[in-house]
């Protein structure tokens, strides 16, 4: 399970006042928990959402798009749109890095 020292979003931000449905709010706030490694948040995911940890993914990257998460809570949206991003830079460096190892094997 996640340690607790997750910080609640703004007070001003009433649930009413953001826009976002019970769910919505509830993916940001399992989002503040911090997990030991992998696999324990992805059960926690199943667990708690009865969801894959892919269709939590696609659910969480378009939630963090919404400008009604960016509302409930900007500090954590803007963090979780960082780790994507570092993610997505890393993945395309990866993929350059294999399609220059095939490449160079081919003009062999």
């Amino acid at each position: 399970m996640g340690s607790s020292g997750s910080q609640s979003p703004p007070a001003a931000t009433s649930a009413r006042e953001s826009g976002l449905d019970e769910r919505e709010r509830s993916i940001l706030a399992f989002e503040l928990e911090h997990w030991a490694h992998a696999g324990a948040k992805e059960d926690a995911i199943r667990t708690q959402f009865g969801l894959t940890s892919g269709r939590y993914y696609q659910l969480l990257n378009a939630l963090i798009d919404s400008p009604a998460a960016y509302v409930y809570d900007p500090q954590l949206v803007r963090r979780l749109q960082r780790v994507r991003e570092a993610r997505m830079a890393e993945r395309t460096m990866t993929a350059v890095g294999t399609r220059a190892s095939h490449s160079s094997h081919s003009t062999e």
